[in-house]
């Protein structure tokens, strides 16, 4: 199995949108590259840690590529965007690709200079190794099974997205 962090605004919607997609095998949300260590939702939101809400994918890759799902990622967020996505603002929803293998480069850097191609604006989603990671905590995972009803700046009905 493959890893790999992204950041794309509220991490329940990235997870409700990415545990849908063939081929990923496991998702966990949870805080990424800030200096913190074991933070609290609250303290993230009080932009103290410098944590970004992330979402962990485990994939197989004889099942999917770290290429489509990053095709996928730029569908569901705006990466001219800094430090918002959807009506969320704040530093921890800025949009980031944190690799672990530095194998995958490669891979993001086209990834992202195809998509730059639909902007004129210049794409300021971040992409460096994974720092810190800590796990949220237990009612963030999968937030949106558990809460139907509950905000998502991506719409999760909308099936056509992971076509």
């Amino acid at each position: 199995m493959k890893q790999i962090v992204l950041a794309g605004g509220c991490f329940w919607g990235m997870e409700a949108y990415f545990q849908q997609l063939s081929g990923v095998v496991q998702t966990e949300v949870g805080y990424a590259n800030g200096t913190a260590d074991n933070p609290t939702y609250e303290e993230v939101c009080r932009h103290t840690t410098g944590h970004a809400e992330v979402l962990k994918l485990k994939y197989d890759p004889e099942a999917t590529t770290l290429e489509t799902l990053l095709k996928h990622f730029w569908k569901v967020i705006d990466p001219t965007l800094v430090n918002r996505q959807g009506g969320d603002v704040g530093s921890q929803y800025r949009t980031g690709i944190y690799y672990m293998d530095a194998d995958d480069v490669p891979v993001i850097q086209q990834s992202m200079a195809a998509e730059q191609k639909h902007y004129d604006k210049p794409i300021v989603t971040e992409v460096v190794p994974l720092g810190k990671y800590f796990p949220a905590e237990t009612y963030h995972q999968h937030y949106l099974d558990k809460n139907p009803g509950g905000y998502c700046h991506i719409d999760i009905s909308d099936l056509s997205l992971i076509e």
